[in-house]
C-alpha cells in the first residue's frame, strides 16, 4: 500500500475530495428528491387552498432531480479521470521495472506470471478507486450524515439506526471481508497458475503433439478450470445470501422509520406529511451504503496484486551509471570481476558467492555448470542489469552499469524476440539509425546474406510473428546480426544453441565466434560442445568457480572435465 496506493492517493488527493464532494452532493439530492416528493404527495393530498404552498417542493423536485443527475456524472467524470491518469503512472512504472530485466526476463518469470501482472494486476488496482476507496468514505460520511439529522429529532432513535446501518456499514463488509478472503485468493492462485499452463501449452505445443500428451495437457487445464468455476460459483451463491440479509436489514430500518416518524407526529414534533418524506429519504441512504460490502470484499484481491507486483519488483536494478563513458577503451576493455557476491530476495545462500575474475580483451569465455549455479546471475551482473551485493564489476576503471548496454556489452539470449516485420527493422533494433548497407554487413558477418538476398524482398522481406517464417538457426543468425551491428567490444550469448541440432549448433558457434573474433565473447551454456572453440572454459558450482581453464589443459590434467567432455561428444 505505502508504494503502489499511498503515494497516488496523497498526488491526487484534490480530485478525490471533489469526487468525494459531488457523490456526496449526489446522495443529498436523491435523498431530498424523494424527502421532499414524499412531503409534496402528502400535502398535496390535503387539498391545500392556496397553491403557492406546494409550489415551492415542485421547483425543489425539479432541482433535486437535476442534481440527482448532474452530481453523480460530474463524480463519474472526475473518479475516471483520476483512475486514467493513475493507470498511466502505474503502466509507465511497471514498464521502468521491466525493461532493465528485459534481456533476462525469462530467466526470472514464466511468461503466464507476466501474462496475470499485465493483464490482471494493474487492471485490478485501477478498481481500487472506482470501487473501493471511493464508496467506503461515501457511506461512511453519508453514514455520520444521518447520525446527525436523526440526532436532531431524537438521540434514541439515532442510536437505533446507527445500529441497524452499522450492520450494513460495519459489521457485513467486516463479514464479507473474512469469508472472501481465502476465496479471492484462491481464484486469484487459480487463475495465474491458467495463465501458466496455457500459455506453456501454446509455446510448447509441438513438444506436447510430438509426445502425445495432447489429452493429458487438455485435461489439466480442464480440471484446474472446473476448479475455478467452482469457487466462482460458491462466490456468487455467498453474494446471493449475502444481498438478501442486506435487503432484509435495509426492510427493518424503512419499517423502524416509518413507526418513530409515526410516533413523532402523535407527539407533534413533526407534521404527519413529513412521515412519507423521511420514510422515502431512507431508501436512497440505504442504497448509498449497501455498496460498502462489495467495496470491502475486494481488498484482498488488491492485496495478493499489490504482492505479485512487488516481486515484479524484486531485483535490485542498478541506477544510472555516473561515470563518464569516455574512461573506457571502448574498442578493448578488460573485464574486471572482483569478490562479487549476489542473492535473490527470499533465497537461503547466494547464487553468486564471491567470485572473482579477470576477462582480457578479446578472450572467448565459457561457463558451464548445472542449473542454478549462478551462471545466468553472473551474465545479468556483467551486463550491468542487476547490482552485486557484494564486491563489484568493472570495464577497465570504470563500474559497470546498465548504461554500458549497448554501448560496451550486447546480450544475444537463447530466444531473442524477433517482431513481426521485415529482416531489417528487425536488425535495425540493434542500431535505429543504421542504413540498408550496414544491415547486410551485419547480416553478411552472420553467414545468412546470402540466403536473404535470394529472397523475393531481400532484406525488406516480412518475418511473421516470433520470426516463424524462418527456421531456429537462422531466426539465431538474424539476431546475432542485430548484436553485431551494435559494434560492442564485449558480447554475452544466453545458450544461444539451445534447442538446435547438433550440426546446426555448431555452425553457429563458429560463425558467431568467427563474426566476433576481435571481441570479447562470454557463453554461457549447458554442455560442452564447442568447448574446443573457447580461449577458456570455466565451470561454477554454488555460484564459484570449481574448473577453469584451456580445453586442452583441462582434457589432459582433470578426469572430471575428460569423461564430462566424451559423454556430451557421444549425446
Amino acid at each position: 500500500m505505502n508504494s503502489w496506493i499511498t503515494p497516488y492517493v496523497k498526488q491526487y488527493k484534490a480530485r478525490i475530495v471533489f469526487a468525494i464532494l459531488f457523490a456526496i452532493l449526489g446522495v443529498t439530492s436523491g435523498a431530498m428528491l424523494l424527502f421532499v416528493s414524499g412531503y409534496l404527495i402528502s400535502k398535496s393530498s390535503l387539498r391545500p387552498e392556496n397553491i403557492m404552498v406546494v409550489y415551492v417542493p415542485i421547483v425543489s423536485v425539479r432541482a433535486f432531480s437535476i442534481g440527482q443527475a448532474v452530481f453523480p456524472y460530474l463524480e463519474k467524470l472526475v473518479s475516471h479521470d483520476i483512475v486514467l491518469r493513475i493507470l498511466v503512472k502505474y503502466r509507465q512504472r511497471l514498464y521502468d521495472i521491466i525493461e532493465p530485466q528485459a534481456i533476462f526476463l525469462q530467466s526470472r518469470f514464466r511468461t503466464g506470471d507476466l501474462l496475470s501482472v499485465l493483464s490482471n494486476d494493474i487492471e485490478k488496482l485501477q478498481d481500487f478507486y472506482i470501487r473501493t476507496l471511493l464508496p467506503s468514505i461515501i457511506g461512511i460520511v453519508v453514514y455520520s450524515i444521518v447520525a446527525i439529522v436523526i440526532g436532531f429529532f431524537d438521540w434514541m432513535f439515532m442510536v437505533m439506526i446507527l445500529c441497524l446501518l452499522g450492520i450494513i456499514v460495519f459489521l457485513m463488509p467486516f463479514i464479507s471481508y473474512i469469508v472472501m478472503k481465502k476465496n479471492h485468493l484462491f481464484m486469484k492462485k487459480q487463475r495465474g497458475t491458467l495463465y501458466q499452463h496455457i500459455t506453456d501449452a501454446m509455446f510448447g505445443q509441438l513438444d506436447w503433439l510430438v509426445s502425445g500428451r495432447v489429452n493429458e495437457v487438455i485435461r489439466k487445464v480442464t480440471i484446474e478450470n472446473g476448479a475455478l468455476l467452482k469457487k466462482e460459483a460458491d462466490v456468487n451463491r455467498w453474494h446471493h445470501i449475502r444481498d438478501a440479509f442486506l435487503r432484509f436489514v435495509v426492510g427493518i430500518v424503512i419499517v423502524a422509520m416509518m413507526f418513530w416518524a409515526n410516533s413523532m407526529t402523535g407527539d407533534g414534533t413533526i407534521s404527519a406529511t413529513l412521515i412519507a418524506a423521511f420514510v422515502l429519504m431512507m431508501f436512497s441512504v440505504t442504497d448509498a451504503l449497501l455498496p460498502i460490502s462489495d467495496a470491502v470484499e475486494e481488498i484482498p484481491a488488491y492485496l495478493d496484486s499489490l504482492e505479485r507486483m512487488e516481486e515484479t519488483d524484486g531485483d535490485r536494478v542498478v541506477a544510472n551509471n555516473t561515470n563518464p563513458a569516455k574512461k573506457i577503451n571502448w574498442n578493448s576493455p578488460t573485464l574486471y570481476i572482483e569478490n562479487v557476491s549476489y542473492r535473490y530476495d527470499h533465497a537461503t545462500r547466494n547464487t553468486v558467492d564471491h567470485l572473482t575474475l579477470t576477462i582480457e580483451p578479446g578472450k572467448k569465455i565459457a561457463i558451464l555448470g548445472k542449473s542454478g549455479t549462478g551462471k545466468s546471475t553472473l551474465l545479468k551482473l556483467i551486463a550491468g542489469v542487476i547490482d552485486p551485493d557484494q564486491g563489484e564489476i568493472r570495464l577497465d576503471d570504470v563500474k559497470m552499469g546498465r548504461d554500458f548496454l549497448a554501448e560496451a556489452v550486447s546480450v544475444l539470449n537463447q530466444k531473442p524476440h524477433l517482431f513481426h516485420t521485415t529482416i531489417a527493422n528487425n536488425v535495425r533494433i540493434g542500431k535505429p539509425n543504421a542504413t540498408d548497407e550496414e544491415i547486410r554487413e551485419a547480416l553478411k558477418q552472420a553467414q545468412i546474406l546470402e540466403m536473404i538476398e535470394q529472397l523475393p524482398k531481400g532484406i525488406h522481406t516480412q518475418m511473421d510473428e516470433m520470426g516463424k517464417r524462418f527456421s531456429g538457426g537462422e531466426r539465431q543468425r538474424i539476431a546475432f546480426a542485430r548484436v553485431l551491428i551494435q559494434h560492442t567490444p564485449i558480447i554475452l550469448m544466453d545458450e544461444p544453441t539451445t534447442g538446435l541440432d547438433p550440426k546446426t549448433e555448431r555452425d553457429l558457434l563458429v560463425t558467431m565466434l568467427e563474426a566476433a573474433k576481435e571481441k570479447t565473447v562470454i557463453w554461457v551454456t549447458h554442455h560442452l560442445a564447442g568447448a574446443e572453440l573457447m580461449d577458456e572454459v570455466i565451470f561454477l558450482e554454488q555460484g564459484n568457480i570449481k574448473l577453469q581453464g584451456s580445453h586442452e589443459d583441462l582434457m589432459e590434467t582433470n578426469e572430471y572435465y575428460r569423461q564430462l567432455y566424451q559423454m556430451d561428444e557421444a549425446w
